[in-house]
């Protein structure tokens, strides 16, 4: 199963394979997307890597469904961003 990445919807960087310069948008924006994902996930050091992964994709789904700002959005490695 492909994992996804919350990012922003102007952030014109992938997460994926242009980390470095993805965060640093992100940051210079104000965003901070990986440390709010990290507040929102239900994660524990007793979980299974696969368990991991579903949470942070929960947190994910979470983050969009309350996107009152609109700005964030899911994306996969293979999508084509902006």
């Amino acid at each position: 199963m492909e994992e996804p990445m919350l990012t922003t919807t102007d952030n014109p960087f992938s997460p994926f394979t242009q980390f470095d310069t993805w965060n640093a948008y992100d940051e210079d924006h104000g965003y901070f997307t990986l440390s709010y994902l990290a507040r929102i996930t239900k994660s524990s050091e007793i979980l299974s890597e696969a368990d991991e992964s579903l949470a942070i994709d929960s947190a994910i789904d979470e983050i969009i469904e309350m996107n009152v700002l609109g700005i964030y959005k899911k994306v996969y490695k293979n999508d084509k961003l902006n």
